[in-house]
């Protein structure tokens, strides 16, 4: 099984560990894992703001980029649901539908296609607080939302169950949006502000020692939070907790 592995840019420009992490991971379950050099960005950001079109040039280069692949696995919900979604930028050939198709979150990957078992590399013996982005709840469903009247599943949760230690702490709500939202934090920085520091507070509340997620991008708007309100939970992405990360 060929792996194409799609690294989003904000991991790429702050987090590289992330990648790394999910090269890793996917390393241990005997995948063969490759890299396109010339990958850039998925085109979500403009794509946000309205500048669809804009796009096109990005979208078709990520086609270019994975069609040799049988799967296209990244960390980050927000990213794949672009993809499977909205990348819609340019014509809907046969090529673009696979690769539309066949891309799939880490998470989502390693629970629904690889159905994993055990994890025997992974302990984290530490209180984990979880945080659904709204993108990997909602768009891709990592898990149940709250405003469902459904049985409760969370995917991430099945897979954090079979690491050795851990703790999951129960948030009063807890897929509320941390009010990152991409551009939506540039737009309405104050809004945004307010919606992270009530998320931060509620995981400080529940005792996390730790906020785990499988986006980089709220797990630094939540840090950011944190730290000006000076509290203590530290922040990680759910691909190093799984590849047997020491903290």
């Amino acid at each position: 099984m060929r792996i194409g592995l799609f690294v989003p840019c904000y991991v790429d420009a702050f987090e590289p560990e992330v990648g790394i992490a999910t090269l890793e991971l996917l390393e241990r379950f005997g995948l063969k894992v490759e890299y396109p050099y010339d990958q850039t960005c998925c085109g979500q950001p403009m794509t946000n703001t309205g500048c669809h079109a804009e796009a096109a040039a990005t979208e078709a280069l990520f086609v270019k980029n994975f069609t040799e692949f049988d799967y296209v696995v990244a960390p980050s919900g927000s990213c794949v649901h672009q993809v499977r979604e909205h990348l819609t930028a340019i014509p809907q050939t046969d090529a673009v539908k696979a690769v539309r198709s066949k891309t799939f979150e880490l998470v989502e990957f390693l629970h629904d296609v690889l159905k994993i078992e055990e994890l025997p590399w992974a302990e984290f013996p530490h209180k984990v607080a979880y945080h659904n982005n709204c993108n990997s709840l909602r768009g891709i469903h990592h898990a149940r939302p709250s405003e469902l009247n459904a049985p409760f599943f969370s995917k991430p949760l099945d897979l954090l169950k079979k690491v050795r230690g851990i703790e999951i702490v129960d948030l009063t709500r807890p897929d509320e949006c941390c009010g990152f939202g991409g551009t939506f934090s540039v737009f309405e920085p104050a809004v945004s502000a307010k919606m992270g520091y009530d998320k931060v507070g509620d995981q400080a509340r529940a005792g996390a020692d730790y906020v785990v997620s499988a986006d980089s991008s709220c797990l630094m708007h939540q840090k950011g939070c944190a730290e000006r309100l000076g509290l203590p939970q530290k922040f990680i992405h759910i691909a190093q907790v799984l590849n047997g990360a020491v903290a």
